[in-house]
């Protein structure tokens, strides 16, 4: 026997995945209602997630502590920077001194 290959619109496809997306059915329901198969509808579910990955979250906590470490780091750098200017004039200035 051979088995009958049906197509189903995208939209038909979109509507199925958003059944389950939404939380409100299982797998297994809406394949039950829509008349196809568990693996079908898994497997539109897998593509779908493929292909439209989930967006990642930005945490604002997270957004204002790396603000705060950058505002912090380049204070840091600066004084770094001032430091080895100090340093460079100090060593130029003695070795200036031992001629």
């Amino acid at each position: 026997m051979s088995k009958q290959l049906r197509s189903y619109t995208a939209e038909f496809k979109l509507s199925a995945i958003a059944l389950v997306a939404a939380k409100t059915h299982t797998i297994d329901q809406v394949a039950a209602n829509l008349g196809i198969s568990r693996d079908t509808l898994k497997f539109w579910l897998k593509e779908h997630r493929r292909k439209n990955p989930p967006p990642i979250p930005v945490n604002p906590v997270e957004e204002s502590d790396l603000q705060a470490l950058v505002k912090q780091l380049r204070r840091e750098n600066e004084r770094l920077t001032l430091e080895r200017d100090i340093l460079k004039k100090a060593a130029a200035f003695f070795a200036r001194e031992q001629l």
